[in-house]
């Protein structure tokens, strides 16, 4: 459980949110509830596939978020513009780390501009926040 300190600080940054379990699972609920919860998953799938340490994996991976997030029609086709997307398909039958940075950073930044701040004026997060001070007070106050 997180507490209201805690969940007051997911508005501070997409960062906050994206690095907290919590917050990443509450920020998760609003974007399915908007239909666009492609974008947190293809972000999340990136911050894997960076971390992928064998080339055969690196081959694989890479080949899963493309036909998940990025080539036409993909199940959860994510929102990036023509020529980032034509640059991931001339170059992913030879996927690198940094294959899908420039892909993953407009995502951030679609997340960061549009989703993030309709996520803090949503009553999902209003309610977490409710939720979380009306706690508070009663642990410091038990007749409350």
């Amino acid at each position: 459980r997180s507490n209201a300190g805690e969940t007051m600080a997911w508005s501070e940054s997409v960062d906050t949110i994206l690095a907290n379990k919590d917050g990443l699972a509450a920020f998760r609920t609003f974007l399915k509830s908007e239909f666009s919860e492609e974008n947190v998953e293809f972000w999340l799938a990136c911050e894997d596939f960076k971390k992928t340490k064998s080339s055969a994996k690196i081959a694989s991976k890479a080949q899963k978020i493309y036909s998940d997030f990025i080539q036409a029609d993909a199940p959860k086709e994510i929102n990036i513009d023509f020529q980032t997307k034509t640059h991931i398909s001339q170059n992913i039958s030879e996927p690198t780390l940094s294959c899908f940075d420039d892909a993953q950073r407009l995502v951030y930044s679609l997340m960061a501009k549009d989703s993030f701040p309709r996520f803090l004026r949503s009553e999902v997060y209003k309610e977490l926040v409710k939720k979380q001070q009306n706690g508070n007070q009663k642990r410091w106050f038990p007749f409350l």
